[in-house]
């Protein structure tokens, strides 16, 4: 029998797989956002960009941006009771956007 791969990717054909309209790369718009330390951001891989993605099993979740290094943004994310420190580039980063919600009585 062949060994099954167990590489940095395996397992996520359905997770890092694209509609086929949104095919190739992202626009510049996601390239330009800065984020500053503090912020909120959602990480959401993009599967067309290879380097400096974060592991799968990150995908979707929230975390707070901590610093910078290089190209590349530090993110604080709580993961039960541990603090994970994740390296992810800015492609595969979106912000968070708070609704705050005014109630009038």
């Amino acid at each position: 029998m062949v060994k099954r791969s167990l590489g940095y990717r395996s397992r996520s054909r359905s997770l890092l797989s694209k509609h086929p309209r949104q095919h190739g790369l992202r626009g510049l718009s996601t390239y330009l956002i800065n984020y500053n330390i503090g912020d909120k951001v959602i990480i959401k891989i993009d599967p067309s960009t290879h380097k400096g993605a974060p592991h799968r099993r990150y995908h979707g979740k929230t975390g707070t941006i901590i610093g910078k290094r290089g190209r590349a943004y530090i993110v604080g994310i709580q993961v039960g009771s541990k603090f994970k420190k994740i390296i992810a580039r800015c492609e595969h980063l979106s912000p968070h956007h708070q609704t705050n919600v005014l109630i009038v009585k």
